[in-house]
Protein backbone atom coordinates (compact mmCIF):
# COMPACT_ATOMS: atom_id res chain seq x y z
CA UNK A 1 0.00 0.00 0.00
CA UNK A 2 1.39 3.46 -0.88
CA UNK A 3 2.55 5.65 1.95
CA UNK A 4 2.20 9.42 2.17
CA UNK A 5 4.90 10.47 4.64
CA UNK A 6 3.75 13.62 6.44
CA UNK A 7 5.81 16.03 8.49
CA UNK A 8 4.83 16.51 12.15
CA UNK A 9 3.48 19.98 11.34
CA UNK A 10 1.15 18.51 8.70
CA UNK A 11 0.12 15.61 10.94
CA UNK A 12 -0.87 18.08 13.66
CA UNK A 13 -2.98 20.08 11.17
CA UNK A 14 -4.63 16.85 9.98
CA UNK A 15 -5.40 15.78 13.53
CA UNK A 16 -3.47 12.52 13.11
CA UNK A 17 -2.22 10.74 16.22
CA UNK A 18 0.03 7.72 16.44
CA UNK A 19 1.10 7.60 12.80
CA UNK A 20 2.97 4.43 11.95
CA UNK A 21 6.72 4.38 11.48
CA UNK A 22 6.14 1.74 8.83
CA UNK A 23 9.02 1.45 6.40
CA UNK A 24 7.32 -0.68 3.78
CA UNK A 25 6.28 0.74 0.44
CA UNK A 26 4.14 -0.24 -2.46
CA UNK A 27 6.59 -2.72 -3.95
CA UNK A 28 4.77 -2.97 -7.26
CA UNK A 29 4.83 0.80 -7.80
CA UNK A 30 7.82 2.34 -9.54
CA UNK A 31 7.21 5.54 -7.56
CA UNK A 32 7.06 4.18 -4.02
CA UNK A 33 6.15 6.62 -1.25
CA UNK A 34 5.68 10.39 -1.22
CA UNK A 35 6.50 13.08 1.32
CA UNK A 36 4.11 15.93 2.21
CA UNK A 37 4.69 19.13 4.15
CA UNK A 38 2.54 22.03 5.28
CA UNK A 39 3.85 25.45 4.32
CA UNK A 40 2.50 28.97 4.26
CA UNK A 41 2.63 31.43 1.37
CA UNK A 42 1.32 34.91 2.20
CA UNK A 43 -0.36 33.44 5.30
CA UNK A 44 -2.24 30.88 3.19
CA UNK A 45 -1.92 27.16 3.95
CA UNK A 46 -0.32 25.15 1.18
CA UNK A 47 0.70 21.49 1.01
CA UNK A 48 3.84 20.51 -0.87
CA UNK A 49 4.10 16.94 -2.18
CA UNK A 50 7.28 15.29 -3.50
CA UNK A 51 7.92 11.75 -4.64
CA UNK A 52 10.76 9.98 -2.82
CA UNK A 53 12.36 8.36 -5.88
CA UNK A 54 11.82 10.92 -8.64
CA UNK A 55 11.31 14.19 -6.70
CA UNK A 56 8.31 14.83 -8.95
CA UNK A 57 6.45 17.50 -7.02
CA UNK A 58 3.42 19.74 -6.83
CA UNK A 59 1.79 22.17 -4.46
CA UNK A 60 -1.83 22.52 -3.36
CA UNK A 61 -2.36 26.21 -2.62
CA UNK A 62 -4.77 27.92 -0.23
CA UNK A 63 -6.18 24.74 1.29
CA UNK A 64 -8.54 24.71 4.24
CA UNK A 65 -8.19 22.55 7.34
CA UNK A 66 -11.12 20.42 6.09
CA UNK A 67 -9.28 19.78 2.80
CA UNK A 68 -6.08 18.93 4.68
CA UNK A 69 -7.98 16.41 6.80
CA UNK A 70 -8.95 14.69 3.53
CA UNK A 71 -5.32 14.67 2.38
CA UNK A 72 -5.61 11.46 0.38
CA UNK A 73 -8.36 12.95 -1.80
CA UNK A 74 -6.46 16.23 -2.13
CA UNK A 75 -3.33 14.32 -3.15
CA UNK A 76 -5.07 12.18 -5.81
CA UNK A 77 -6.95 15.17 -7.24
CA UNK A 78 -3.87 17.32 -7.61
CA UNK A 79 -1.69 14.43 -8.81
CA UNK A 80 -4.06 13.65 -11.68
CA UNK A 81 -4.33 17.34 -12.65
CA UNK A 82 -0.57 17.87 -12.60
CA UNK A 83 0.06 14.71 -14.61
CA UNK A 84 -2.54 15.86 -17.15
CA UNK A 85 -0.63 19.13 -17.52
CA UNK A 86 2.50 17.15 -18.36
CA UNK A 87 0.80 15.61 -21.41
CA UNK A 88 1.59 12.07 -20.32
CA UNK A 89 -0.08 9.23 -22.22
CA UNK A 90 -3.54 8.47 -20.79
CA UNK A 91 -2.63 4.83 -20.09
CA UNK A 92 0.35 5.92 -17.96
CA UNK A 93 -1.71 8.58 -16.20
CA UNK A 94 -4.44 6.06 -15.34
CA UNK A 95 -1.86 3.54 -14.10
CA UNK A 96 -0.22 6.06 -11.78
CA UNK A 97 -3.50 7.37 -10.34
CA UNK A 98 -4.85 3.83 -9.85
CA UNK A 99 -1.75 2.84 -7.83
CA UNK A 100 -2.54 5.59 -5.33
CA UNK A 101 -6.26 4.95 -4.95
CA UNK A 102 -5.75 3.93 -1.30
CA UNK A 103 -3.12 5.61 0.82
CA UNK A 104 -1.74 5.12 4.31
CA UNK A 105 0.08 7.77 6.31
CA UNK A 106 3.54 7.52 7.80
CA UNK A 107 6.26 9.64 9.35
CA UNK A 108 8.96 11.21 7.23
CA UNK A 109 12.02 9.02 6.89
CA UNK A 110 14.36 10.54 4.29
CA UNK A 111 16.36 13.67 5.09
CA UNK A 112 17.51 13.97 1.48
CA UNK A 113 13.91 14.26 0.26
CA UNK A 114 13.14 16.76 3.03
CA UNK A 115 16.16 18.84 1.98
CA UNK A 116 14.98 18.84 -1.62
CA UNK A 117 11.52 19.82 -0.40
CA UNK A 118 12.98 22.79 1.49
CA UNK A 119 14.57 23.98 -1.77
CA UNK A 120 11.30 23.41 -3.63
CA UNK A 121 9.33 25.28 -0.94
CA UNK A 122 11.57 28.31 -1.33
CA UNK A 123 11.24 28.17 -5.12
CA UNK A 124 7.45 27.83 -4.92
CA UNK A 125 7.13 30.68 -2.45
CA UNK A 126 9.27 33.09 -4.48
CA UNK A 127 7.68 32.22 -7.82
CA UNK A 128 4.10 32.23 -6.56
CA UNK A 129 4.52 35.57 -4.79
CA UNK A 130 6.17 36.99 -7.90
CA UNK A 131 3.23 35.74 -9.99
CA UNK A 132 0.71 37.54 -7.79
CA UNK A 133 -0.10 35.07 -5.02
CA UNK A 134 -1.63 31.66 -4.39
CA UNK A 135 -4.66 32.35 -6.60
CA UNK A 136 -2.57 33.26 -9.65
CA UNK A 137 -3.41 31.53 -12.91
CA UNK A 138 0.33 30.90 -13.31
CA UNK A 139 0.52 28.32 -10.47
CA UNK A 140 0.10 25.30 -12.84
CA UNK A 141 2.92 26.63 -15.01
CA UNK A 142 5.11 27.15 -11.94
CA UNK A 143 4.52 23.51 -10.94
CA UNK A 144 5.45 22.40 -14.45
CA UNK A 145 8.56 24.60 -14.47
CA UNK A 146 9.79 23.16 -11.16
CA UNK A 147 9.38 19.61 -12.47
CA UNK A 148 11.50 20.64 -15.47
CA UNK A 149 14.24 22.09 -13.29
CA UNK A 150 17.51 20.17 -12.74
CA UNK A 151 17.60 18.59 -9.27
CA UNK A 152 20.94 18.04 -7.54
CA UNK A 153 19.63 14.96 -5.71
CA UNK A 154 18.90 13.43 -9.15
CA UNK A 155 22.37 14.22 -10.54
CA UNK A 156 20.87 17.28 -12.23
CA UNK A 157 18.18 15.37 -14.10
CA UNK A 158 14.60 16.64 -14.32
CA UNK A 159 11.94 15.22 -12.02
CA UNK A 160 9.53 14.67 -14.94
CA UNK A 161 12.19 12.66 -16.79
CA UNK A 162 12.85 10.56 -13.67
CA UNK A 163 9.10 9.89 -13.36
CA UNK A 164 8.82 8.78 -16.99
CA UNK A 165 11.96 6.65 -16.68
CA UNK A 166 10.52 4.92 -13.61
CA UNK A 167 7.66 3.64 -15.76
CA UNK A 168 9.73 2.92 -18.88
CA UNK A 169 11.04 -0.36 -17.51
Amino acid sequence: MPILRCTKKLQKEMGLRGVSNETGELESSPLGSWHADLMYIARRKCVLFANDRTLFNFIATDVSRAEIRQLDQLFIGYLSCVLNEEDLPKALLDRIVEEFSTITYGNTNDRSVLGSMNDLALNYECRILDAGGVHSAQVPQIIKDLNHMPMGALNYAYAIDALQAAYAT
